[in-house]
């Protein structure tokens, strides 16, 4: 009797349940990120913004205490800025960086399928592709790239991890495939695109830019040297029409934060007090404070405001030096304000990074004009590299500050940084990145990989610094995957070196 009473209960409760499903269920109840039927369109948003969590959270606490833009005040073990990198930091990004890699791959497979055949979300998946692998392959060194993210379709559970040239080289590929399929300018939703409103020339021309970074970024290696400097070369004078690049801040890369559901900044969910506890460091508070620079301005007068939410210190913008030893380490002085800050007597309240929407960089116009400055220093490219130099500075300004109408070349002469054309190419080099530096600022990793390519601009070293006093060449492989897919991960590490920060990656070696 109990038993044939609690058939008959569970029947009933099935029955309910199945009358009280509507014809919608499915659609309602449906995953964009999970499902085979997924379109194109609900899964671009979804994946650029959690790319973007991974990279700005990883930004604040990995990049900005290694390179000098913040310092924890603290003597524990295993503090970044004192290169005492833990093992903790790398599954973050690797877990975050493939995961999404999915959905961007699916975007492509499923528009190539599609009887519309959108080659627009493919050209946006594979620049995005390029850009995801590209902040793997420059965080890790080798990784798995043409058998990965192949569990679900392929039953492929161990990836081989492929070198770092190999990877390099596919993704221009990628990039070039991408340039043709964007040059049909084939309409997308503009509503499922956060970062250009589907405007297809500006996903073009971010892909082109993003090409010229990589470029250069293989630039010193001397096997692929020759054949970088010539794509160069290509892209920016002799086929210029055809790689249409930025042309302006406009063109710029980035996520804008609008506050409401699901654009809401990653740095606006972590605690106040936890945002606002890191010090500026003074190598990054100090060269703004004597270049008196628009975006630190205090009193939000003709000159500027503080645009970048930095609190000033007893009426002064003051930084604490980084790499000290323990016990050594100054007081806290200057801090980026948090969410629940405002400034007595001065209207409008504090500007903060946590509500910020500049925060979703991705690429933007200034770094550009570096890249194109250095190259024409150089001379791989023509053009005048004062000119470009000039450009980046103002527009790394203006990006920030639209309104800013100072005269540049005024501004960089009397913070005496301006160009000198009989300096020697490394003092250039030291000019070019110091402010590409600033133009790099909330750019995931992009300035310690800038600093580990090109050693600019010249960091100050502290007395507590670990690694032999040599800035991390990259993370370690997280733990797990030692155990997961160890027989590619002996090869790995066989191949390019041991797993440790030490290690460089390919494109760092001689």
């Amino acid at each position: 009797m109990r038993k044939t009473y609690i058939l008959m209960l569970l029947t009933g409760i099935f029955i309910l349940v199945q009358a009280g499903c509507t014809t919608n269920f499915e659609e309602m109840n449906t995953d964009s990120n999970n499902t085979p039927n997924a379109l194109p369109r609900q899964l671009l948003a979804p994946a650029l913004i959690n790319t973007l969590k991974y990279n700005m959270i990883r930004n604040r606490n990995l990049n900005n205490e290694l390179m000098q833009v913040t310092v924890n005040i603290s003597d524990a073990e295993g503090l970044v800025f004192r290169y005492d990198i833990r093992d903790n930091l790398g599954p973050y990004l690797w877990d975050g960086w493939f995961s999404q890699l999915t959905n961007f791959k699916d975007i492509y497979r499923l528009s190539s399928t599609d009887p519309n055949y959108n080659k627009s979300y493919m050209g946006i998946s594979l620049i995005c592709q390029s850009w995801i692998y590209s902040l793997l392959t420059d965080t890790f060194g080798d990784v798995p790239y043409f058998d990965s993210n192949k569990a679900r379709t392929d039953k492929v559970y161990e990836p081989a991890f492929d070198k770092q040239k190999d990877i390099y080289l596919d993704i221009f590929s990628k990039l070039e495939e991408a340039n043709t399929l964007l040059a049909a300018n084939t309409a997308i939703t503009a509503g499922s695109d956060p970062v250009f409103s589907g405007n297809i020339s500006r996903w073009r021309k971010f892909g082109n830019s993003l090409y010229l970074r990589l470029l250069l970024r293989l630039s010193g290696k001397a096997e692929v040297a020759g054949d970088c400097i010539a794509k160069i070369k290509q892209i920016v004078n002799t086929d210029a029409p055809a790689y249409p690049v930025m042309a302006g801040n406009d063109d710029s890369a980035i996520l804008r934060w609008t506050g409401i559901a699901p654009y809401i900044s990653p740095y606006y969910t972590i605690r106040a007090a936890d945002f606002r506890a890191p010090a500026i460091c003074s190598f990054f508070i100090d060269n703004l404070v004597r270049w008196q620079d628009p975006r630190i301005n205090i009193t939000y007068g003709t000159g500027g405001v503080n645009r970048w939410g930095i609190a000033p210190y007893s009426g002064e913008f003051l930084g604490v030096p980084s790499g000290y030893a323990q016990g050594q380490g100054d007081a806290k002085k200057s801090y980026f304000y948090s969410l629940d800050q405002t400034v007595s007597g001065i209207t409008p309240p504090a500007i903060n990074l946590q509500s910020e929407p500049m925060t979703g960089m991705i690429m933007n116009y200034a770094e550009l004009q570096f890249i194109l400055a250095e190259a024409a220093a150089k001379g791989w490219i023509s053009g005048s590299p004062e000119t470009y130099y000039n450009n980046g500075t103002k527009s790394s300004i203006t990006l920030w500050l639209p309104s800013w109408s100072v005269d540049v070349a005024t501004y960089l002469a009397n913070a005496d940084i301006q160009w000198v054309d009989t300096e020697s190419l490394d003092e250039k080099m030291e000019k070019i990145h110091l402010q590409k530096y600033y133009s790099l600022f909330l750019t995931d990793l992009q300035q310690w990989f800038e600093y580990r390519r090109t050693g600019h601009p010249v960091l100050p070293k502290g007395s507590g610094l670990k690694n032999n006093g040599i800035m991390p060449a990259r993370l370690r492989y997280p733990v797990y995957v030692q155990s997961t897919n160890p027989a590619n991960y002996k090869l790995a590490i066989a191949s390019q070196g041991p797993d440790a920060i030490s290690t460089q990656v390919w494109w760092q070696k001689p």
